[in-house]
């Protein structure tokens, strides 16, 4: 057996080389995260066998790792854009796409998958892989606009729910203790955000005290983020709960005591994104039989399949029906829908539950998880020839020509000119990236239009001033 330092540092070779080498595919249009899963598995013990993920200490890493990803995407999310009737349509049309899932899983494929096999590929079928996807929308920079608030909102159900429904469905305990414990861990959640507000005067100095010494060599804000993440996740293991589901409160608690704090954010990027999160993904990967994968190619692109058809499909419509979207145009309602439909964070942990509990095989496992980092791979160059932010677009006119029947010469002409005008902005964002230092890539523009420059390279002492 290799030793774990050994391991590890093939992981972090990997973690290290893997954002050279997504910057090389232009605009980043391929996410790292793409590179660390399919390297992981190219030498992991199912391919080259180089890299070994048997031991305890990785296996406690990785498990470190899952929690930091969870932790952040958590964090990501205001509560308040979760109310309303967006959130309401997103959990409807989650709570649609399980039905539909539980359904097909029961129907067409109940001689492949039963049981907690079937439960755990309809929950898979409803993932949005939103820890894995924020990066990418920050990178694009669509937060703040009607896209990112979209996906934010059903992303973000559509990382909780099934974090709940793994708690209901999956488990080996009577319903009624189920819902039980989950009141159990609600109410240990509750007092946990509680407790400052009962000794105001006490937070108000310790909330002085934390922003004075943010930058101190102890660093202690990153430490007592790092307890409020450690309590629930404890919570959830002493009660037999997924730790997914402690990590991902945990970002919310952590929220709602210093919301869009700019330093404490970038100490969670720094100790997450560079170093637990990538290390995450590669053994991960490790446990992948890309062998195994392919296979079987016929599961492994229907699963993409029925992603894109119970997912997005169903994100789709909800988004025609709700009032709050129901504007929006059609280039960013197959945006949303298309983002929506990215897996891999949680179907690695759904599968994992149902290897260990016997109801899934490794090879089944393996496809579900290759075919979760293939549309991690697909989605975010597919979105990009969908512009967002520009006005001119193949996609508008052919929808002007075939649904409005609108005369070709007309649509022609109008985006001819969108272009051209499209074109001159291009030009200027280039003129204005160059001053900052920053060489605007003409694949980066396509995504979003012209993204604002001093975001790009904020320095974190002027975060804290």
């Amino acid at each position: 057996m290799s030793s774990p330092f050994v391991s590890l540092a093939l992981i972090m070779a990997v973690a290290a080389a893997a954002p050279y080498i997504a910057s090389l595919v232009p605009g980043r249009a391929v996410p790292e995260v793409v590179f660390l899963v399919f390297v992981g598995a190219l030498l992991g013990p199912n391919m080259a066998g180089v890299l070994s993920t048997s031991s305890s200490a990785i296996s406690f890493l990785s498990d470190l790792g899952v929690a930091f990803l969870f932790l952040n995407a958590g964090y990501e999310i205001d509560p308040k854009d979760l109310g309303g009737r967006m959130g309401l349509h997103a959990i409807l049309a989650w709570a649609v796409s399980l039905l539909l899932a539980i359904l097909l899983t029961t129907t067409l494929m109940a001689d492949r998958f039963t049981g907690q096999a079937g439960v755990a590929f309809a929950i898979c079928l409803t993932t949005t892989a939103f820890g894995t996807l924020a990066p990418i929308m920050r990178d694009r920079h669509l937060m703040g606009t009607p896209v990112g608030r979209a996906v934010s909102v059903y992303g973000a159900y559509g990382e909780l729910l099934p974090i709940l429904a793994m708690a209901l469905l999956m488990s080996t305990r009577s319903t009624r203790a189920t819902i039980a414990t989950l009141l159990i861990f609600v109410a240990i959640c509750l007092a946990i955000l509680a407790f400052p507000a009962l000794l105001p005067r006490v937070r108000e100095r310790i909330d002085s005290w934390l922003k004075e010494n943010a930058w101190s060599g102890s660093r202690p804000l990153l430490r007592l983020s790092i307890l409020l993440l450690s309590v629930p996740v404890m919570a959830c293991e002493v009660l037999d709960l997924e730790p997914v589901l402690g990590s991902f409160i945990a970002g919310f608690i952590l929220g709602a005591f210093a919301p869009h704090d700019h330093v404490l954010e970038e100490k969670l990027q720094d100790i997450g994104n560079g170093f637990l999160v990538p290390a995450y993904f590669v053994i991960s990967g490790a446990g992948v039989s890309l062998p195994a994968a392919f296979e079987n190619v016929g599961l492994l692109f229907g699963f993409i399949g029925l992603l894109v058809l119970i997912r997005g499909g169903i994100v789709a419509v909800s988004l025609n029906i709700n009032k709050e979207t129901r504007g929006m145009r059609k280039r960013e309602k197959y945006a949303v829908s298309a983002y929506c439909t990215m897996a891999l964070p949680l179907v690695v942990a759904v599968t994992d539950v149902a290897v260990e509990s016997g109801a899934m095989g490794t090879n089944t496992a393996s496809i579900l998880v290759s075919a979760g980092a293939i549309t991690v791979l697909l989605i975010p160059i597919a979105t990009s020839f969908v512009r967002v932010g520009a006005e001119s677009d193949v996609f508008s006119a052919v929808h002007e020509v075939a649904a409005e029947k609108l005369p070709i010469q007309k649509v022609w002409r109008e985006h001819k000119a969108l272009l051209v005008a499209d074109e001159k902005r291009f030009a200027a964002a280039v003129e204005q990236e160059a001053e900052h230092g920053h060489k605007l890539d003409s694949f980066e523009y396509l995504v979003t239009g012209a993204p604002p420059t001093k975001s790009w390279k904020e320095d974190p002492q002027e975060k804290t001033e």
